[in-house]
């Protein structure tokens, strides 16, 4: 029997796993289905990035479905119906957003057109457009929901994403299929931390987007959900969470507004592969992908 500081067999810690190593394209396990979660897109180039590497990353991992956090892809801010379109047909199945998707009024008309495109759930239904979640179907024929929630601290306060979440997946009339895939967008690491445990075991995975730089704590927590705090961004490099640094600067040495513009040079791409059992919705592992790639 192990002591009380060893580690148990198979990796865990008590009951919690920590991710695969980044990069290390572990065998799928038997059955699993295999999605991607892209961290926000930012501008052209982040656009650009995910056009080029998804249909790849699709055929070298064997990936069923994928999704991407959109709302940065207009110039920097907001998203439009071409540059939805325009991912959709790259292989991305559905586009989750936040705070910026408002940002270009015409994307309204066509959230409300559209399945493949969602914004926070948590905005409501008086009189908001689209729609916070939806149920597709995977590649392999698994039928499985992805769900936009947004956080409020230091944000827009608009409904409380935990009573929400309750509501779906606790009151609906017809309950969701296992598989369940989340994007909080939200600015605090703590309120994503805590979305993550009061979701555990109701969902299969719980990815955070919003603050655009990647953190290194997925893992499965001991419910069976996948959780990684924040995705990171697809974006320049060599910028301030992918803007110009001439852009940014201004405003950190002596507070003067400035107009963000996009960066340039080449782009990070990141995103989380997480297996999934499709019979409990129970995450089997979780993986970090970064790829550096010139556009």
């Amino acid at each position: 029997m192990a002591g009380p500081t060893s580690e148990p067999a198979g990796g865990a810690i008590g009951l919690t796993r920590p991710g695969n190593p980044p990069n290390g394209d572990a065998p799928r396990p038997a059955g699993a289905v295999r999605v991607l979660m892209i961290g926000d897109l930012i501008g052209k180039p982040g656009r650009v990035a995910a056009e080029q590497l998804v249909p790849a990353l699709r055929d070298e991992r064997g990936i069923d479905f994928v999704t991407a956090n959109g709302e940065n892809v207009a110039g920097g801010m907001g998203l439009t119906a071409s540059t939805a379109q325009s991912l959709l047909a790259a292989g991305i199945d559905v586009i989750t957003s936040g705070n910026h998707i408002w940002d270009k009024r015409e994307i309204y008309a066509y959230l409300e057109t559209t399945d493949r495109v969602l914004r926070p759930l948590n905005y409501g239904t008086q009189g908001v457009p689209g729609r916070g979640w939806g149920v597709y179907q995977a590649l392999d024929g698994t039928d499985l929901a992805v769900i936009n929630f947004q956080g409020r601290t230091y944000m827009q306060q608009i409904e409380n994403p935990f009573t929400d979440a309750d509501a779906l997946l606790d009151e609906s009339s017809e309950p969701l299929p296992p598989v369940r895939l989340v994007d909080f967008h939200c600015e605090l690491t703590s309120e994503k931390n805590a979305f993550g445990l009061y979701l555990d075991g109701r969902v299969s995975v719980v990815v955070g987007t919003h603050t655009h730089v990647v953190t290194g704590d997925e893992r499965i927590l001991p419910g069976g959900t996948a959780y990684q705090t924040d995705l990171g961004m697809t974006g320049p490099i060599w910028s301030v969470i992918g803007f110009d640094p001439k852009t940014v600067l201004p405003r950190f040495i002596n507070a003067l507004p400035t107009r963000f513009e996009v960066g340039d040079g080449p782009v990070v791409f990141n995103a989380a592969q997480i297996d999934i059992d499709p019979a409990t919705g129970r995450a089997l592992a979780i993986e970090r992908i970064a790829r550096l790639v010139e556009v």
